[in-house]
């Protein structure tokens, strides 16, 4: 006869293998709600950006819509404006119900002026920060009559960052932004850093034999082309040769006016053309107040021109101080480092060549995979 076995001896039965709940896909449907398209004569950095990642997302299957104000161009993303310069921030709310309808996820582009689109979309939202406003406000408005506006708007954009977004995951550009959102009260663990890319650049277009600084940007205040120029007539008798400025913008006017001997101005410029120019440059130079990372730096990097820049916000994530350029710590340090630079030839070989290295690890097709990542992440966590 069998023996009896105790229950506590008897072979458990076997268990059914745990699997882990399956993943929701990736959004597919997803809108970017942003201030301007890539082919508005204002487009600057964010708006690259902006492009790069719908159009990027688009070619991985994804079906992109970007609503924004003024013209909107043909892509092959979808783009439709939801009004003018400014008014399309009181309409975006309408022009999405009417010409959007619905999406998996809804992507606010935030630089400065909010459009609050987690107050009135009831699904997932993420929020795209290239870099928070709070003391451009003053350097945009001044202290004069116009002070309260700029009290106004720095109120809101903070508001608008820790307490219409507090569901929402945020994607900044560098870390001086994830920092920046920290200091006004952003939680850590809502904050994802993604890098800007930079394409890969085409043949190399001959360095320039004479003198050649190349300065890149929209023509505003923070950008600090006046400081620039200030700073030129204290190098151009050590160094001699030109300074370019590419871009245009609402400061032009003024700027040509303080621009002495060996500036020029060159408006808006082909990409072919800002290839050449980033390839002939001896040194960029970028005397912006902030940015959110600076992509021109990386776009003269990749040409193998190192860069001088301020320490300040963005910048000192784009340049590394000593090897791909030189971080300023004051007016007469910029000086003193763009007169040294140029007058070194083998440095600056060194410090092109390191700055071409660093900005091979940053491509867009890197860009757009690790934004797909954090924008399935936005639709789980509203889903939780």
């Amino acid at each position: 006869m069998p023996q009896h076995v105790p229950s506590r001896l008897r072979a458990a039965p076997p268990r059914a293998p745990q699997h882990p709940p399956a993943l929701p896909p990736p959004p597919r449907r997803i809108v970017f709600l942003a201030h301007r398209d890539l082919g508005n004569p204002a487009a600057g950095g964010s708006e690259l950006l902006v492009d790069r990642l719908a159009d990027g997302l688009t070619r991985l299957g994804h079906q992109v819509t970007l609503l924004c104000g003024g013209p909107a161009s043909f892509r092959d993303y979808r783009v439709v404006s939801a009004g003018g310069e400014y008014g399309h921030f009181l309409r975006a709310r309408s022009a999405f119900a009417r010409q959007v309808g619905d999406c998996d996820l809804l992507v606010e582009v935030c630089n400065g002026m909010p459009y609050f689109a987690p107050m009135w979309h009831r699904g997932p939202t993420l929020c795209l920060v290239n870099h928070v406003h709070t003391d451009l406000w003053k350097m945009r408005f001044g202290g004069g009559p116009l002070a309260p506006a700029a009290r106004i708007g720095r109120r809101l954009e903070h508001w608008a960052l820790t307490g219409a977004q507090h569901r929402s995951l945020m994607v900044a550009v560098s870390p001086s932004t994830a920092h920046a959102l920290r200091a006004i009260g952003v939680e850590r663990d809502r904050i994802r850093v993604v890098h800007n890319g930079v394409e890969e650049p085409g043949p190399r277009a001959d360095r320039s034999p004479e003198p050649l600084f190349v300065a890149v940007g929209r023509l505003v205040e923070y950008k600090r082309i006046d400081l620039l120029l200030r700073l030129w007539e204290r190098v151009r008798p050590v160094t001699g040769g030109r300074l370019v400025i590419v871009g245009d913008g609402p400061e032009r006017g003024r700027l040509e006016q303080l621009a002495g001997a060996g500036v020029e101005f060159t408006g808006h410029v082909s990409e072919a053309e800002k290839h050449r120019l980033l390839c002939a440059a001896w040194l960029l130079v970028h005397p912006s107040a902030v940015e959110g990372w600076g992509l021109v730096v990386t776009e003269a990097a990749a040409r193998q021109t190192p860069a001088i820049a301020f320490d300040v916000p963005g910048l000192r994530d784009s340049v590394e101080d000593g090897e791909t350029g030189v971080l300023a710590h004051g007016e007469s340090s910029f000086a003193a480092a763009w007169c040294t630079l140029a007058l070194s030839e083998h440095r600056r070989e060194l410090m092109g060549k390191a700055a071409r290295d660093r900005a091979a690890r940053y491509r867009w097709g890197r860009t757009v995979r690790q934004f797909r990542a954090v924008a399935s992440d936005a639709v789980r966590s509203w889903t939780r």
